[in-house]
């Protein structure tokens, strides 16, 4: 019998995600269309939300928040430095200065106690903000303008301290859940807290729309600019090929938007799938002494569930493990490298080993193993099997 490989993770897709695209086909209609606005509304249903703003992906959504947030030259942002690199990327695309805050060990999320005493610091100015600056690239008199927080892993970073220290000191915060849709902090879902919400659509979500992301937020003038500055910059009332401002092609398309729309319907099950899926990871490695399995935070109703990601052991050498794996058909991932160690942002900013303990201890001791909503129990005992094989 042939051994079939496990992939990393598989999109889940059905007829009716193809019949819908076929039928976008029919028309003449291939972009911005009826499509764009269905699937708008189902994130404005989905999030409670007023607006809902399509685009091309996540990192296009989280830069537009930037636009509309007024973040500018030199402007700081409090943000989380165990993310994908998209989360200060986009700062960066505006000349903005990430603030980095290490993590919580228990979930990964950014430590909402930093978030206050980091704002609270660089309110004050001059040496009280130079304790939480990069070494260069920052202006301890810069102005702080926004919080970003991360909903890593799929679950939810803890937003009402967040929000708290918001309102303090009159800052945006731009809700980063392109890893969380479907997830829920207390009562409302994640992405539906910050001023504007961000989820993405790559074929390794809970979702996915091939490449896409959708912008959430009940503020009317950030949508209408946002709406307009993913269209190259035209504004509601600009005539053909007038653009009021400096835009992006960041537009979704509608065949994209087809599928979106189709897998909203589903996201209920496509959640359930890929948590009964880490509930059989964690049935086999809750038991492993070498490693934890994750852990959810006392705040998360649910949590939805983007990768499996173990922590080894200090004494377990990743590296080795993962060759391993590889060699026996297991892909396997370090997840995340930390964004303060990535070569640009040490040469930009002069990070050093040990700025953030929390988040280059998990970096070094994380792994993602394969996971989607279409993995059978077999093949989770198979990864579980071969993993014990090579500890």
């Amino acid at each position: 019998m042939k051994n079939t490989p496990i992939p990393m993770s598989s999109p889940d897709l059905s007829d009716a995600e193809r019949k819908a695209v076929a039928a976008v086909l029919q028309t003449p209609y291939l972009s911005m269309g009826k499509e764009i606005q269905a699937f708008e509304a189902a994130f404005c249903e989905f999030s409670g939300r007023k607006f809902a703003i399509a685009v091309n992906s996540g990192t296009a959504g989280l830069h537009l928040c930037v636009r509309a947030a007024g973040i500018q030259d030199g402007d700081l942002v409090i943000t989380t430095p165990f993310s994908f690199i998209a989360s200060s990327n986009v700062l960066l695309y505006e000349r903005a200065v990430p603030v980095f805050v290490d993590i919580e060990p228990r979930t990964g999320n950014i430590d909402p106690h930093l978030v206050r005493a980091a704002a609270q610091d660089i309110m004050q100015g001059r040496r009280a903000a130079e304790a939480w600056l990069p070494r260069q690239g920052a202006n301890p008199l810069a102005p702080l303008k926004a919080i970003l927080p991360v909903d890593v892993f799929g679950q939810p970073a803890d937003m009402v301290p967040i929000l708290t220290t918001a309102s303090q000191y009159n800052l945006k915060v731009i809700e980063d859940s392109c890893e969380a849709l479907g997830a829920v902090y207390l009562d409302r879902p994640a992405g539906a807290w910050g001023h504007y919400g961000v989820y993405a659509f790559y074929p390794n979500k809970q979702i996915t729309t091939g490449e896409g992301g959708v912008i959430v937020t009940s503020d009317e003038q950030a949508a209408n600019l946002m709406q307009a500055l993913r269209n190259q910059g035209r504004a509601p009332n600009d005539t053909w090929l007038q653009h009021t401002f400096l835009g992006y092609n960041y537009r979704l398309d509608e065949m994209s938007a087809a599928i979106g729309r189709v897998q909203m319907q589903r996201l209920p099950q496509l959640v359930q799938k890929r948590a009964q899926v880490a509930e059989w990871y964690n049935q086999r490695l809750v038991e492993f002494a070498e490693l934890e399995i994750p852990r959810l935070a006392a705040t998360t109703t649910r949590t939805s569930w983007f990768v499996y990601v173990v922590r080894f052991a200090p004494h377990i050498n990743r590296e080795n493990i993962i060759r391993a794996l590889e060699a026996r058909g297991i892909p396997a991932r370090p997840y995340f490298n930390p964004i303060h160690q990535q070569p640009f942002m040490i040469e930009r900013f002069g990070y050093q080993p040990g700025d953030f303990p929390v988040t280059e201890d998990l970096g070094r001791r994380s792994l993602a193993l394969p996971f989607s909503g279409v993995m059978t129990e077999g093949q989770v005992e198979k990864v579980c099997a071969t993993l014990r094989e090579v500890l």
